[in-house]
Formats: C-alpha cells, sequence, structure tokens
C-alpha cells in the first residue's frame, strides 16, 4: 500500500498542487493561474490577490491532483509551501477583510521610509535578519492602520499566504518560523515575536499568529475543505513553509557545508548555518538570515539578477538565435573569453554590494574580440558574482562548503555549471528532482504525519542524487587571477556608473525639458 503527501505551492504565477509517494516519486500535480488585480484606476501600480482566487485556485488544483490517485484514502497528509510577504487580514470568523497586498505592489514605501527613520535598518537587521523592504507584512499593517483604519480595527489575526491557505484546509491560525521571518516583526534569536519592534511599531501581537516550527500537524481537513479539495475529511494539514527552504530538503542542502545554488531570472545562493550571524558585516552585504524549516538550524541566502543577464545578451547580440544554438557557440569557447570580463550588474547590483545605481559593463574588448567571446564572458562574470556570494558567506558567517547543489534552468546549462566548479573548486550536483520547493513541503508533511521519524531519514528516503561537474584543477589558479580582475571592476566603474544614473534621471525629468 502506497502512501501519498500533498504539497500546494502558492507562486506568483501559478497555483499548484502535487502528490509524492513517501520515496519522493512524483505522482500528479496540477495547476491554476494565480491571477494580478489592479484594485484602482487612481494607483494603476497597485498590484493584489484575491484570497478566494487564490483559496478556490489552489483547491481545484489539488482537487484535480488528487482525482488521479487510485486511493485518494491514501493522502496521509498536506502541507503548504509558497511566497514569503503576502498577507491579508481576517476577523475572528476567519473571513478575509481586504485582498492580499501583493510584494510586487510599491504602495508601502513610504511606511519603509518612516520604519527607517524611527527603528533604522542596522536595528531591524540586528533583530530579524532582514533588510528593510517595504513589501514586508509589518509594512503593510502600518498602510491599512494610515489608509484603512476601520479594516485594522475588525481583523483578528494578519495571516500571511500559506497560514491563510491552512486556515481555510483546517481552521488553524498560526505560521511557521520561515514565513514569520518575513514579516520584519520576527526575533531570530529568540524564535518569538519581537516585543522591541512591536513597540516601535504599536502593531499589537494579538493580531500575529501563534509561532510552530515547520512540520508541526496543526489539525485535520474539515468537511468543507475535502469538498473543495478533493482531500479526504480528516486528513492531517502540517505547516510548511517559505518555497525557497522547503526546496533545500530534496537536494540535501538543509545541514551546513552544502549550497544550493538557484539559477533563474534571479540567482538565490542559499546555505544552512548553525545560528543566526546578526552582524553589520553580514547586513552590508546584502546576506539575509532566516529561521529555517529544517530543525535547529538557520538560512543565509543571498540574491542577485542572473538569467536576466542571459535573456539581455540574446536580445542585444542574438536576437535571431534560440539557446540551442548559442548553447553550441558556447562550447566551443576557452577559459578567459578571449581577455574579457563582464560586470553582470545589467539591473543594478543586489549581493554582495547593494547599489541600485551600479550597471553592466564589459572590459577588455579588442578587434578580435567575438559574439561568442562575450557570450562567454556573460557566463563567467555570472559565475564570478556567484563566487564572490560564495566568499562572502564564507568570510561573514565563518562556515566552509564541500559542494554546490545547483536547481532552476541554469542547471541545463552545462558550460555555465562546469565554470561554477572550476572557478569554487568544489564539485557542482545536479539532483535529479523536478520540483524541489513541492517535494520539500511534501517531506515536512511527511514528518508531521509520522511517515519519517525524521528529517535525516526523509533526506535519505527522497534523495536522488544527479549529475555531478567535477571541477578543473589546472584551471583554478586561471581563474583566482581573473577574479582578482574582476572584483576590481565594480568599485573602478562606480563614480562612471553612478553619474550617468544621475544625467540619466535629470535627463528624464520635468525641469529638465
Amino acid at each position: 500500500m502506497t502512501d501519498y503527501l500533498v504539497a500546494i505551492d502558492l507562486g506568483s504565477t501559478s497555483l499548484k498542487a502535487a502528490v509524492f509517494d513517501a520515496g519522493g516519486r512524483g505522482v500528479s500535480s496540477a495547476a491554476r493561474p494565480t491571477e494580478q488585480v489592479r484594485p484602482s484606476r487612481e494607483h494603476p501600480e497597485w498590484i493584489v490577490w484575491d484570497p478566494e482566487q487564490i483559496w478556490g485556485g489552489a483547491a481545484a488544483a489539488t482537487k484535480e491532483a488528487v482525482s488521479r490517485l487510485d486511493d485518494p484514502r491514501r493522502v496521509r497528509a498536506v502541507a503548504v509551501t509558497g511566497m514569503g510577504m503576502d498577507g491579508v487580514p481576517v476577523d475572528a470568523r476567519g473571513e478575509a477583510l481586504y485582498p492580499f497586498i501583493s510584494w510586487h505592489d510599491p504602495r508601502t514605501a513610504p511606511q519603509a521610509e518612516w520604519w527607517k527613520r524611527h527603528v533604522g535598518a542596522e536595528k531591524t537587521f540586528s533583530i530579524t535578519g532582514f533588510p528593510l523592504w517595504p513589501f514586508m507584512a509589518a509594512m503593510r499593517i502600518l498602510w491599512m492602520r494610515e489608509h484603512e483604519p476601520e479594516v485594522l480595527a475588525r481583523a483578528d489575526k494578519w495571516l500571511l499566504i500559506e497560514d491563510f491557505l491552512n486556515f481555510r484546509l483546517c481552521g488553524a491560525r498560526a505560521t511557521d518560523y520561515s514565513m514569520a521571518s518575513c514579516t520584519q516583526l520576527f526575533d531570530q534569536r529568540r524564535r518569538d515575536w519581537s516585543a522591541e519592534l512591536l513597540a516601535a511599531s504599536g502593531i499589537p501581537r494579538s493580531l500575529l499568529p501563534d509561532l510552530k516550527p515547520g512540520g508541526t500537524r496543526l489539525g485535520t481537513v474539515n468537511a468543507a475543505a475535502a469538498a473543495a479539495t478533493g482531500l479526504p475529511d480528516g486528513t492531517p494539514v502540517v505547516l510548511g513553509g517559505q518555497d525557497h527552504l522547503c526546496g533545500t530538503l530534496p537536494v540535501g542542502a538543509c545541514r551546513p557545508g552544502t549550497i544550493l545554488d538557484v539559477f533563474g531570472t534571479w540567482e538565490n545562493v542559499i546555505t544552512a548555518v548553525p545560528s543566526p550571524a546578526l552582524t553589520e558585516e553580514v547586513r552590508r552585504a546584502s546576506v539575509c538570515i532566516q529561521a529555517h524549516v529544517a530543525p535547529g538550524v538557520y538560512a543565509a541566502w543571498g540574491g542577485t539578477m542572473a538569467g536576466e543577464c542571459l535573456e539581455w545578451y540574446r536580445r542585444v547580440f542574438a536576437a535571431d538565435s534560440d539557446w540551442g544554438r548559442l548553447q553550441g557557440e558556447l562550447e566551443g569557447t576557452r577559459p578567459g573569453a578571449g581577455g574579457v570580463l563582464f560586470l553582470p550588474h545589467v539591473s543594478g547590483a543586489a549581493c554582495p554590494v547593494d547599489d541600485a545605481r551600479s550597471a553592466g559593463a564589459f572590459a577588455g574588448i579588442g578587434a578580435a574580440t567575438t559574439r561568442a567571446d562575450l557570450l562567454r564572458a556573460v557566463v563567467e562574470g555570472l559565475n564570478f558574482q556567484f563566487l564572490d556570494i560564495l566568499e562572502t558567506l564564507q568570510a561573514g558567517l565563518g562556515c566552509r562548503f564541500d559542494r554546490v547543489s545547483a536547481a532552476g534552468g541554469g542547471a541545463r546549462n552545462d558550460v555555465l555549471l562546469q565554470v561554477k566548479a572550476d572557478m569554487t573548486g568544489l564539485p557542482v550536483e545536479v539532483p535529479e528532482v523536478t520540483d524541489a520547493t513541492a517535494l520539500g513541503a511534501a517531506m515536512l508533511a511527511g514528518l508531521g504525519a509520522g511517515i519519517y521519524p525524521d528529517l535525516d531519514e526523509a533526506c535519505r528516503r527522497v534523495r536522488r542524487p544527479g549529475r555531478v561537474y567535477a571541477p578543473r584543477p589546472e584551471l583554478r589558479e586561471t581563474y583566482a587571477k581573473l577574479f582578482a580582475l574582476y572584483r576590481q571592476m565594480y568599485p573602478a566603474l562606480r563614480p562612471v556608473h553612478h553619474g550617468l544614473f544621475e544625467r540619466k534621471n535629470a535627463a528624464g525629468s520635468p525641469s529638465s525639458a
């Protein structure tokens, strides 16, 4: 008899449900779109999610995935994961009082400025482990207190988007530590709501849900949710956590020593650490420290634009080529890109330096430079940026890594991964996991249901080793010298890029007309 575990993944583009067996093999899945709503003609930049569409889409996807099972009664548990910051006020009956304000929505920039003046970015990081971001839940609550006070007065709880789904499934009003980290109100050292930040902001503790570790059993699927989702009435509902941290579980990156590199439009570099390093050095490097979904550890991670650099290159230099053809060009290039270096700041810099005014740049272009050299330089520049983040994590956190686990679209680029191995001197593995985020949530469901006695056993049962890119020692010195030159590019070009940024903004201002 096969045990099934269900994961519901709430993403910005799709609401997905996936069913796995206890060995981590995918059994069925289904999805519905996440529908953006622009609620105001006066504010066309505002973007929200309709709570009923979120619930209805997730429920419909779950019902479709469960309907494909030979026996839905074998579903042992369900867990929810997804995006982190978006929340909704609910009344005492659990009715949503306002739409989810999406993380895309910029309306709370003034509240973030207020927080910066009255609390401070340094103080905030020293407690929460996060930069001062306008889309954090605390800023949304402050905006609502100012602009929708009657709504906030009726609110019993502020539920983050995963917690809202759990409430609809079983009636619990709780959140895990990784999701609580996304509020700007969570004390990482104490793993509790911060009394200091609640007092400074005037946000009542009673508005926030109960705190529990990921993998905790919250309750069981109620009759209404069973009818909507197809899950058997009484199925255990287990607390999941934020999507990028759930994704570390099946690839073995939830224990210190392994780093997970998720390469998509953004490149997120994540590792587990035994304690929260809430230092000014770590803050200045734009590294986030977050309670992990794995018990007893924290996550340290940094993100920066990556895949968009490759798309920019294709649009500008090779619009007539698909990536299959460009991959062939790339495979014919040599280390060092014909003497060309690339600074991958085409959308500004985020980590390990936070500078929205920085810009992309090539250095070393000559008459003999080819299009393939430029492509190789882009790939190497992205990997130099990864190495810079890696060394920043090692220096700021005092940790060392023995391997890299790769995921995302970049995990299909052989040259990019081989260069990553050559530069870092670490083996780069691409595990055979098709949906790490959903599988990680399913693993937490299995923990809460008693399918696995602990996380180590869950990892052992679901892990599927994949292909490994071994570093080539003969190239390490070459890349070490080039990396030293790469690190000079940002400080050397900073005044130029800042000057160009200011000139461009001045040229676009009404007073310049």
